[in-house]
């Protein structure tokens, strides 16, 4: 008679696998701490031993790290697999940033409309969620948390096109290069003007995602981008101004004015 019971290996391989999934897919993020162990347990249904060699499995994989009297957590992943000393090189320099900006554009265009053609309930109601922060922090003049519920919206598009190399190639890009890109939208989010078409290109481009217009929502990401990075040269270039004029009136640090 054959015997179809799972043995103890196979069970550790099913639990890494599992918890690779929820990584793969985003639901664990990079970083998060997982369950102690006897919730885990219950939770997947196995036993502790089983459980740790799965665990024991992805901590050689290097997908979970510990730390102890810590428990395990997701490793940070991304930031240093794309090519670290490269991407610490570009998040030094200012001028990296209107490529990054021409690279979203393309990708978020798409993004977007496979977020209108694949969202499920659950995605719409996080993009419903951030599109309902964005605007209680534009009605509270709140420029911080503005900015982060922009942040928070394009990631549940990212999220929401299902699409698991796009998500997870631009949450390493946005975490690596976040620096610049956060400053820069934080200022952007000081000016009543700018932030008043930011809310309103954020709500074209989340309307055309929840009504299943993928075409629209392309078009609307686009738009988006394009003005986003139009903005930021702007910013730059009045920086800049800002700064030459400000050595002319000292004589650069080095000269005797009176």
């Amino acid at each position: 008679m054959t015997d179809f019971s799972i043995r103890p290996e196979r069970a550790a391989e099913a639990v890494a696998r599992h918890v690779e999934t929820l990584i793969l897919e985003g639901a664990l993020a990079p970083g998060e701490g997982l369950l102690p162990e006897r919730d885990l347990a219950a939770r997947l249904n196995v036993s502790r031993p089983t459980l740790r060699d799965g665990l024991r499995l992805l901590q050689d994989r290097g997908l979970l790290v510990g730390e102890k009297g810590r428990g395990l957590r997701v490793a940070a992943l991304g930031r240093a697999a794309i090519t670290d000393p490269l991407l610490a090189l570009l998040a030094e320099r200012p001028e990296v940033e209107d490529d990054y900006l021409d690279f979203r554009d393309v990708v978020e265009s798409h993004a977007a409309a496979l977020a209108a053609a694949r969202a499920t309930s659950l995605d719409r109601d996080r993009i419903r969620a951030a599109l309902d922060a964005i605007e209680a922090a534009h009605a509270a003049a709140n420029p911080d948390d503005e900015a982060l519920a922009d942040a928070a919206l394009h990631q549940a598009i990212y999220e929401a096109s299902h699409n698991l190399v796009l998500l997870q190639i631009m949450r390493a890009l946005s975490a690596n290069l976040r620096s610049n890109v956060a400053a820069n939208r934080g200022r952007m989010f000081t000016r009543p003007q700018v932030r008043d078409r930011l809310r309103d290109q954020h709500r074209a481009i989340g309307g055309a995602i929840l009504s299943g217009d993928a075409d629209a929502a392309r078009t609307a990401a686009h738009a988006h981008l394009a003005y986003v990075r139009q903005a930021a040269q702007d910013l730059a270039r009045a920086e800049a101004h800002h700064e030459t004029a400000r050595r002319r009136q000292s004589g650069g640090g080095l000269g005797q004015r009176r």
